[in-house]
């Protein structure tokens, strides 16, 4: 039998300010950055006084969950899309503060001009975000959140007004305020999705159905879902989430933190945190999708985020009852992994394997996702102890690189995360890569599908990244010279052509020809100058004769061994002495094939 997936009622601007306030319905929204504009804010107050349609929220059932007794405990209501219109009246009616984009209680204020009110011009401006002229001004209502008070003295309040406006009489004004505060008994659309529904159903309208017009993701609902559920610590455990992942981009956070949010201060996560205002590392800076993904998948043989919030509804999969002893358990285990990925030591430790793979910079990291799952591997491995602390690191480098290589979590990322958890829950971590390999890693991958994957002209292919990895790995000294190290360039230097791109150009290539990866190298700037838009056959002839003379013309080698050693380290033909533009096909297919062969000695060393 169907079931009804949603019910649509209307309710008044106070009744669904009244609901918040009560806890009927929880709005998670509230703890973190408001994303609307101030100029926002007075639009949607102008649009509820004209009697104009703002739009349907959208709210969630939870099931309702049996609770230790056999009692039944009704779900509480999670407004999951409206959050945004829904704060802006709580901030501009009720007066309550929110957090704005730096993380700060704010207040957003409205000022009401009554004056304006009586206009027929649909573009006077009623309404404005208050600045200190409204508060100078005897004309403007500064806040319309006095207005809207319980206790707003409406008398007194006109007959001031009157006195300091003398054109303004006391009927109309009257009129005025009551047609202002009757915004408060504006109907606004509701749509209740049914707490029977899928909560995969539940998740997807959350993801396809918001008012920002701002993709939201399945972390997203996570997020709104621990914070609503405060019996459980769950809005404490989402802004730890929260401020982890900030910390992690701005360590200069801290201080605002323990200034601003003593209540915060006084839990157990923050001194958990605390070491990220010390931290520099860019090359992984998980926010809080990735902080979910990595807790959930080592303390579960489960990968997708739509289970993990039927685990915190408290849903049985075998029985597909609803029960709070698993909705406990689930918080608890979510804690204790959160804990683990908040972890100073875990976290650096993690780093040592990423960056000793080569993938130094932030510049050499393309797939986020493919972070999240190595960092969830070392978790799981160090607390399984399958392999001796040595192996762990070597384990979640060769998997890093293997799936940057594979794109092993390009696309549908969620269905690639679970099927490898329930294999590594199945058979280990090192067998699962182990069978991996063997059905992958295939000499036609390495000879031909590596070398296809390098005909791009993107910086940004992971094929070229691990490349790029791979000489740093390796200690490669840069094109021409006998002492700047690749690593050295990889931050502070630039990628630039072998075959000159203004030389390419000259001889009739388009832009997709010359900026080809197989035609990249890392040089020291001084070199590339020098090398300016010589053919390779003249400048690589050069750098060979002040082999024999020791007249140092371009780069630093003055002995020819080293000059070839330094060649094959860069992937170069050996017959480059001889090549002009008419060999640029050629060079590129040799070049290819010695990068995809350099790829492969790199990935067998891990």
């Amino acid at each position: 039998m169907d079931i009804e997936k949603y019910t649509t009622n209307s309710l008044t601007v106070g009744a669904i300010l009244g609901l918040i306030a009560s806890g009927g319905i929880a709005i998670p929204e509230i703890q973190r950055p408001f994303v609307w504009k101030k100029t926002q804010v007075r639009d949607l107050l102008d649009s509820l006084y004209k009697g104009y349609p703002t739009g349907y929220l959208i709210v969630w059932k939870n099931p309702n969950v049996r609770l230790k007794d056999g009692s039944i405990s009704s779900g509480k209501r999670i407004l999951i899309d409206g959050q945004q219109r829904v704060t802006a009246l709580m901030t501009a009616i009720s007066g309550i503060p929110v957090t704005n984009s730096d993380y700060k209680k704010d207040r957003i204020k409205i000022a009401f001009d009554p004056f304006q009110a009586f206009s027929e011009d649909q573009d006077a401006e009623i309404f404005a975000v208050q600045d200190s002229s409204h508060l100078k001004s005897k004309r403007w209502i500064p806040d319309v959140a006095e207005v809207f008070r319980n206790d707003f003295p409406e008398y007194s309040f006109i007959t001031n007004y009157c006195i300091d406006n003398p054109d303004m009489q006391p009927e109309k004004l009257g009129k005025i305020i009551t047609r202002l505060r009757s915004i408060g008994n504006r109907m606004i659309g509701v749509i209740e999705l049914s707490d029977e529904l899928n909560i995969d159903i539940v998740t997807d309208v959350f993801i396809r159905i918001n008012s920002k017009g701002t993709a939201l993701s399945q972390g997203d609902f996570v997020m709104s879902k621990i914070a609503a559920d405060e019996s459980y610590g769950g809005n404490n455990l989402r802004k730890a989430i929260d401020y982890f992942a900030h910390l992690a981009k701005v360590p200069s956070f801290y201080e605002q933190i323990k200034d601003d949010d003593i209540e915060f201060v006084e839990t157990e996560y923050f001194s958990k945190i605390a070491w990220l205002k010390n931290e520099i590392e860019d090359v992984y800076d998980p926010d809080y999708d990735d902080v979910l993904r990595v807790a959930f998948m080592h303390r579960y043989p489960r990968a997708k985020l739509s289970d993990l919030v039927s685990l915190l509804s408290g849903r049985d999969f075998e029985t597909r009852e609803y029960k709070e002893e698993i909705i406990s358990e689930t918080y608890t285990k979510l804690k204790d992994g959160v804990m683990n990925v908040f972890s100073e030591y875990n976290f650096k430790q993690f780093m040592i394997a990423i960056r000793s793979a080569g993938f130094i910079s932030k510049k050499l990291v393309n797939s986020q996702m493919a972070l999240d799952f190595a960092y969830t591997l070392y978790l799981i491995l160090t607390q399984s102890h399958e392999v001796s602390t040595g192996e762990v690191k070597r384990l979640v480098q060769k998997w890093y690189v293997f799936s940057v290589l594979t794109g092993r979590y390009s696309s549908s990322p969620e269905s690639a995360f679970a099927r490898d958890i329930r294999l590594i829950n199945e058979q280990g971590v090192v067998a699962t890569l182990k069978d991996i390999e063997a059905a992958t890693l295939s000499d036609t991958f390495w000879n031909i599908a590596v070398v296809q994957n390098l005909m791009v002209t993107s910086t940004n292919n992971p094929t070229y990244l691990v490349y790029l990895a791979a000489q740093v790995m390796m200690n490669d000294v840069s094109l021409l010279s006998n002492n700047v190290l690749v690593r050295e360039l990889i931050d502070g230097g630039d990628v630039h052509h072998i075959f000159p791109k203004e030389y390419l150009k000259a001889n009739g290539h388009e832009k997709s020809s010359y900026n080809q990866e197989g035609n990249y190298a890392f040089l020291d700037t001084q070199v590339n100058k020098t090398i300016g838009k010589k053919a390779p056959n003249v400048y690589f002839n050069e750098a060979k004769e002040q082999c024999e003379t020791g007249v140092i013309t371009i780069g630093s080698i003055t002995d020819y061994d080293q000059l070839m050693a330094n060649l094959k380290t860069n992937c170069i033909p050996d017959n480059v002495f001889e090549m002009d533009h008419t060999y640029y096909t050629e060079f590129l297919e040799k070049r290819r094939t010695l990068m995809a062969t350099k790829i492969r000695k790199y990935y067998e060393s891990l």
